[in-house]
């Protein structure tokens, strides 16, 4: 009878790793050491030639004529090892059995921390009903990312013991003017008194026969919106001004923008918005045009293109432009002064955070940080714009946002790996820069595996009132909006001003089933780790306390979402 195979186990709770060598024709009496573990502070069991590792279901089986009398013909010390071995297996397959019905383990991890329950999916303050949608995904890996909270709760409150929130030094206007002198030679200083659009008339030297968007870059670079192109160049020559031999065109810019932030809600509040007679959007929803296009930034990792000129932008507004030309034109012989009630709007969810391209465009500011952002443009233009925000708790807007933009391999692994990455990263960077330089820092933000900076709107929020007044935003929470549609589009409607609609008009724009939402085949992956969801809270939460003092809500806290 032969029996071959060497089982190593290290039996040591900082690596539970089970490590098998097999010998080829060793004979039961003969002592075989392991190249591995090289028999030290190991178990060495050699049962027939089959590799097993510490889950196996150890078999031992008479061969030909041999009966049980050859294990009794076993030196003492090999029965004690192979009968010590079989008491651990059982006891450890009898708690993996038991942890299908008790939701613990017989014998307890050496992974186990004092914070944390002994079901590793169970964080504080859920109950254990919750734990039955992690059930289909891995308990080992949990068990491994929660071994590892500790370590990455000391990089969290390395970054939270250096965040300090200054107030950052504005740009004089004539530097503005000197690094957008052709935007400034474009937008005048002043518009129509009776339009609540900012909007002036500009004298067009085309002839009839002129593609006036011929060269827009919008066309050049994106079929899918050279049919809204289309729509304008057969609408554009009915809606020309003449006097005097000379063609005006009207050019408009937008009364309100919606700037952020991403997987906020913003495509729904636009979907409805736009259903309000006096509100006009721009022909795309989401030009990005101050903060990308302007650079000549598609895709920032596939380099630069030409610079969309203002032009481009302005040419986005010319449907609006028209309907507010026809009723200057209409009013104009009866009522002078009557004020045109369409606004323009536009809905670029990237205008509240993205500034990525300053390192490539603008000289090095103070210890890294900007020297221009884009809030100061748009102000040299528009000081009297209205700002509408839609926030979301943090930590399920970065979920939300890898789900949508992450192209593989998607999951809650994925995902906890990816946010330890990135918070590493972000550590690396406050070690050496203030937290203003890190948040627009564009080498960085392109380095991290997930948007982790964009859920840190009081860095954002509080640059943007350095420029804007606080009576001029409307800050929003995706929560409420969710849970009372009707509510936030009145509070919408007040803040801009906006008329009264009919039951009709108002039933057709709250009761609308919601744009934008999450793709049936991600919410098949399930939520994130609770320990993921936790290491999020714990860096949010500073970011989140900061916003809530700013708005004077603690609903910005998202203590309960």
């Amino acid at each position: 009878m032969r029996h071959c195979i060497n089982c190593c186990i290290q039996l040591s709770p900082d690596d539970v790793q089970t490590q098998q060598v097999s010998c080829r024709g060793g004979s039961h009496h003969g002592r075989q050491e392991c190249p591995v573990c090289k028999a030290e502070n190991k178990i060495v069991f050699r049962v027939d030639g089959k590799q097993m590792n510490l889950l196996a279901v150890l078999e031992v089986r008479a061969e030909g004529n041999e009966s049980w009398g050859g294990f009794l013909r076993f030196k003492k010390g090999k029965r004690c090892s192979l009968i010590f071995g079989l008491i651990i297996m059982t006891l450890v397959m009898a708690s993996y059995i038991l942890s299908g019905v008790h939701q613990e383990l017989l014998i307890s991890s050496p992974f186990h921390y004092g914070a944390f329950p002994s079901n590793p999916s169970l964080m504080e303050g859920e109950n254990p009903s919750d734990a039955k949608e992690h059930h289909h995904q891995s308990s080992v890996n949990n068990i491994s990312y929660v071994k590892d909270y500790p370590s990455i709760k000391l990089i969290i409150n390395s970054i939270t013991s250096r965040i300090e929130f200054t107030t950052r030094q504005l740009p004089d206007v004539e530097d503005l003017k000197k690094q957008e002198l052709h935007m400034f030679s474009v937008i005048p200083h002043k518009f129509l008194p009776n339009s609540k659009s900012p909007c002036w008339y500009e004298e067009f030297t085309g002839r009839n026969t002129t593609d006036p968007y011929l060269t827009n870059s919008y066309v050049l670079y994106s079929k899918r919106f050279r049919s809204t192109f289309d729509t304008l160049r057969k609408a554009f020559w009915g809606h020309l001004s003449h006097a005097h031999g000379k063609h005006f065109r009207l050019r408009c810019l937008p009364h309100f923008y919606i700037i952020g932030q991403p997987k906020c809600g913003t495509t729904d509040l636009y979907d409805r918005l736009r259903l309000h007679p006096e509100v006009k959007f721009s022909a795309i929803k989401e030009p990005h045009w101050w903060t990308r296009k302007r650079f000549g930034i598609v895709r920032l990792r596939d380099g630069l293109r030409d610079r969309y000129p203002v032009e481009d932008y302005l040419d986005l507004f010319d449907l609006a432009a028209h309907q507010i030309h026809q009723g200057l034109q209409a009013s104009a012989a009866k009522e002078p002064s009557k004020m045109n009630r369409i606004i323009i709007g536009e809905a670029s969810a990237s205008t509240m955070w993205d500034n990525n391209a300053w390192t490539l465009f603008y000289d090095n500011g103070t210890d890294g940080e900007p020297p221009f952002l884009t809030q100061d443009f748009i102000h040299a233009f528009q000081p009297d714009a209205k700002l509408i925000v839609m926030l979301r708790d943090p930590v399920e807007r970065l979920y939300s946002d890898y789900l949508y933009f992450a192209s593989s391999n998607k999951s809650a692994d994925d995902f906890h790996e990816k946010v330890t990455e990135a918070l590493q990263l972000f550590e690396n960077c406050m070690l050496d820069y203030s937290l203003r330089a890190c948040v627009y820092n564009n080498t960085l933000n392109n380095a991290m595996p997930v948007r982790l900076q964009v859920g840190l709107y009081a860095v954002y929020l509080l640059d943007w009132l350095t420029v804007f007044n606080k009576e001029q935003f409307l800050i929003l929470r995706l929560e409420d909006h969710a849970s009372n549609v009707k509510d936030t589009m009145h509070r919408v409607f007040q803040f801009l001003s906006l008329g009264p609609l009919s039951e009709k008009q108002e039933a057709l724009m709250t009761k609308s089933p919601a744009s934008n939402t999450r793709r049936p085949e991600d919410r098949d992956l399930g939520p994130m780790w609770p320990v993921t969801q936790r290491l999020l809270r714990d860096f949010y939460g500073p970011f989140n306390a900061r916003l809530a003092q700013v708005l004077a809500d603690e609903a910005f806290l998202w203590r309960k979402t």
